[in-house]
């Protein structure tokens, strides 16, 4: 078994800046237009290091492990379905459950999940292929979950389908590893306005976003950690925003949360 505690570095969050939903998206916007990086250059760095987050929080060895992959219809959701190919290569035995059918799926989702289907990775649609018992019982005998379904554009409580998946998570007994938020809080607030999930451990992406700070962000995020995708200091810098080096010791860091 992986000690997670000596394989990451530790960053204090206090020397990270954190960062609103709205700042977010203008980053992810200048990454884009701006400095030539883009969506699927993202999500593959998301996916990768969320995988190798599940690999070390499941002991170090997905070998025959179990892991259930809940995926909504926009970005997030197609970096969690990059982190399942990533799964997969790892040894994992790999389910990805989509909130929405495969049509509703953003461009970079569609594209994510072309390449599982080439993997013969099990893909299915919640309330389409699997009933709300199944996938409970999913749930029950997996090794670990991914909360890959809302980001950090969400706001408000969780609605139509992504809610069954979140319903689902929320009182899953397997531990939930959440991709940038656990879905359901507010990314600038951390509160709930709804059910929303209670993870294990939280990778959050570039920079933390300002809910997880916050009292009831830390208990719905479990762990947390920050992820490095490729972002350059001048991008943020374009912002107003200094934000260190973050990932001098590594790629994936432990952030330090206030008490």
């Amino acid at each position: 078994m992986i000690d997670i505690e000596a394989a990451l570095p530790i960053v204090d969050s206090a020397s990270v800046p954190a960062v609103s939903a709205a700042t977010m998206a203008e980053v992810d916007r200048l990454a884009v237009d701006e400095f030539g990086i883009d969506l699927l250059q993202m999500m593959e760095q998301a996916g990768s290091h969320l995988a190798e987050l599940v690999r070390l929080e499941l002991g170090g060895d997905l070998r025959g492990r179990r892991v259930i992959v809940a995926a909504g219809p926009g970005n997030n959701g197609g970096g969690g379905l990059a982190a399942a190919r990533h799964l997969a290569n790892r040894g994992a035995s790999v389910r990805v459950v989509l909130a929405r059918p495969v049509n509703r799926l953003s461009a970079a989702g569609h594209h994510q999940i072309a390449t599982l289907l080439q993997m013969a990775v099990e893909c299915c649609v919640a309330i389409y292929d699997v009933s709300d018992a199944e996938l409970e019982e999913e749930l029950a005998g997996a090794d670990g979950a991914v909360d890959a379904i809302l980001g950090y554009r969400a706001a408000g409580e969780p609605r139509g389908e992504a809610r069954l998946l979140v319903e689902r998570l929320a009182g899953a007994g397997a531990p939930v590893i959440s991709l940038d938020l656990p879905s359901g809080i507010d990314p600038d607030t951390g509160d709930a306005a709804g059910i929303a999930v209670c993870a294990a451990a939280t990778l959050t992406l570039a920079l933390p976003k300002t809910g997880l700070l916050s009292p009831s962000g830390r208990e719905h995020a479990g762990k947390a950690y920050l992820a490095d995708i490729g972002l350059p200091a001048a991008l943020y810098r374009r912002l107003e925003i200094e934000p260190g080096v973050p990932f001098a010791a590594g790629r994936i860091v432990r952030l330090r949360l206030p008490a």
